[in-house]
């Protein structure tokens, strides 16, 4: 008798935390592309605050991803900095969309899950530096000779078409590129778990924060997003 009861509350309790996910996701996805912007912080259960971060930012990647698409055949050589534009595929080399499973991994490990405070304040999920005076905010762990700040965003769009055109065009995630370019040239899809593996100069010591990328991806599953090629 007491393992049935028990059972019940088990049940019980399951069927709250469905209805939970469901009314908090219809809400963020509705929301997401307007002025809402959920307390990461104080929602205790992580399932719940996990199925929010996902489809708070999920909306945006889309809309980014149908952006990069429809310019993919357009001539964007300065905003890209290609200087010496010979053909048509050094231009789709950099105009390219970014898996889903591979921004919301890279998101939820720079700002714990929405929970930092530079995602909180500041609309930036992707620990991303600037090295103006005044551009961002002064990290209270920045070391005596550092001059990098923390940037600053107005909206999460802007924070990610910020960070979608710095791994598009920075030198520093050639390899991710030409991986993309090579699942490109064999009709494969352009997946989070192979971009990965050109992330080594985003953060340091790169193998480790490369197989830390790929655990979020499969831990979450998040290539089901990944429909978006």
């Amino acid at each position: 008798m007491v393992n049935k009861y028990r059972n019940i509350k088990q049940n019980l309790k399951s069927i709250c935390l469905l209805v939970t996910l469901f009314s908090v996701s219809t809400l963020v996805s509705s929301a997401s592309l307007s002025s809402f912007k959920p307390s990461f912080s104080s929602i205790e259960n992580t399932v719940v605050r996990k199925e929010v971060f996902f489809n708070y930012l999920l909306p945006v990647i889309y809309q980014k991803n149908a952006e990069i698409i429809a310019l993919r055949s357009s001539k964007l050589a300065k905003k890209y900095r290609i200087e010496k534009l010979t053909s048509k595929e050094d231009l789709l080399l950099v105009i390219d969309i970014l898996p889903p499973s591979l921004v919301l991994a890279q998101a939820a490990n720079e700002s714990n899950w929405g929970r930092s405070r530079f995602a909180e304040d500041f609309n930036n999920y992707f620990g991303i530096w600037c090295f103006k005076k005044g551009c961002g905010v002064v990290p209270n762990k920045r070391d005596k000779n550092a001059s990098h700040e923390v940037a600053s965003f107005k909206s999460l769009k802007e924070c990610i078409d910020y960070y979608v055109l710095n791994i598009n065009r920075s030198y520093a995630y050639e390899d991710l590129r030409l991986l993309r370019k090579e699942q490109r040239d064999d009709s494969n899809a352009i997946t989070g778990i192979l971009l990965a593996d050109g992330l080594a100069n985003y953060a340091y010591p790169g193998n480790e924060y490369i197989d830390s990328i790929k655990s979020v991806i499969q831990y979450n599953q998040l290539e089901r997003y990944d429909f978006f090629n």
